[in-house]
């Protein structure tokens, strides 16, 4: 997984662009003490692999060699078994705080990487069909505070973007600004209520960010480093992480296996960063398409279709779960005779977890983020 940084006067500087493209724009609010993660796995990772079905002899025959070490793995029931790498991931099963849905996918049925994205974030039924996020939509049913919406991304994603407010902070490769300058950029900005307050915003998210990481790296780090920017009254409430990495096309075992182990160790940071607030956090993982039951001549796999869900929290509903309603892989089950056939819509997956979490009303939260589907 990949993650870049950059500097915090970069990003006081971003903010300051934003406010004056937006004029009035505050951190996006949610006056609760339950939070929310979503975490994108761009690039369509497999979730045959992740969360495999062991118990489907078709998986096994499809898969031949590349199927033992799933076989390796923590078995969650009589059908799935948990990628061996995901060993925390595994221990929160047993806690009941992790559970996994299978195949599923949205509403889109090619297999570009970019129009899949667009759709899963955009919660439009076609790529482009919107230019808002159903997370900036999710935002409009929580009650104002002077909490934060955020993403740790180069800039605000799609899934972000919409009449509510939101940024998104990328921390600096490098050192960053000695004091003197800080304390001078922090002088020239003192004169000007809006800047001022702008640029207080950049150092104290650039100083959550910073507290727990120490000397954590990769997914740890990015874990302790989302965990630190929600913790806190001036925390975010509602995150978008996304990473990187997860197009298998060559060499998959090996590829595969360090991705699911730097993401089990960013979901074990949370947990540990979080603290108490994980019993008031939900998380959910997804990717934009899955990836073909067979693999292909360079020991990897290609585009698909349905792929598995991931979801996360202390107080998690149906923790210790795997709800599937599974097509079977058997030739004449696949989708276009290749593909994990989805029976479950993420949109759907979406609406129920999130309106478990807030305790909103489904059709509100159905009605809310996903309008082209009401």
């Amino acid at each position: 997984m990949r993650y870049h940084r950059r500097s915090v006067i970069a990003a006081g500087l971003s903010g300051l662009a934003m406010s004056m493209a937006h004029p009035g724009m505050a951190w996006a609010s949610a006056a609760t003490d339950k939070k929310f993660i979503f975490i994108l796995q761009r690039g369509a990772a497999d979730g045959l692999a992740t969360v495999a079905p062991t118990g489907d002899r078709d998986f096994l025959s499809a898969r031949g060699n590349f199927a033992e070490e799933a076989l390796t793995g923590r078995k969650l029931d009589d059908l799935f078994t948990l990628h061996p790498a995901m060993v925390e991931t595994a221990g929160l099963f047993e806690q009941k705080q992790a559970s996994f849905v299978h195949a599923l996918a949205s509403g889109y049925r090619e297999r570009s990487h970019f129009d899949a994205q667009n759709v899963m974030e955009s919660g439009a039924m076609q790529p482009y069909g919107r230019d808002d996020g159903w997370m900036n939509r999710l935002l409009s049913l929580l009650p104002a505070d002077s909490a934060k919406a955020l993403a740790v991304a180069p800039s605000v994603p799609l899934i972000l973007r919409g009449p509510a407010p939101a940024s998104s902070y990328e921390k600096s490769r490098g050192n960053g600004p000695d004091e003197d300058l800080m304390q001078r950029v922090a002088m020239l900005y003192a004169e000007d209520p809006a800047l001022s307050s702008l640029w207080q915003d950049a150092v104290e998210t650039d100083a959550m960010a910073a507290v727990q990481q120490g000397k954590m790296r990769g997914g740890a780090a990015v874990g302790s480093m989302a965990a630190g920017l929600m913790n806190g009254p001036a925390g975010a409430r509602v995150l978008m992480l996304e990473t990187n990495g997860w197009d298998t096309h060559s060499r998959q075992k090996g590829r595969l296996g360090n991705q699911l182990k730097q993401a089990d160790a960013l979901i074990a940071a949370l947990r540990d960063g979080l603290g108490e607030d994980w019993n008031n956090t939900l998380v959910l993982v997804a990717t934009e398409f899955g990836r073909t039951v067979a693999f292909n001549g360079t020991g990897g796999t290609d585009h698909g279709t349905g792929s598995a869900a991931m979801l996360f929290g202390g107080a998690l509903k149906n923790g210790g779960t795997v709800k599937a309603d599974w097509p079977g892989l058997a030739a004449a089950s696949l989708f276009e005779n290749r593909d994990l056939r989805p029976t479950m819509r993420f949109e759907d997956i979406v609406t129920d977890a999130l309106s478990d979490h807030y305790a909103i009303d489904p059709v509100q939260m159905k009605r809310t983020l996903f309008p082209n589907f009401v």
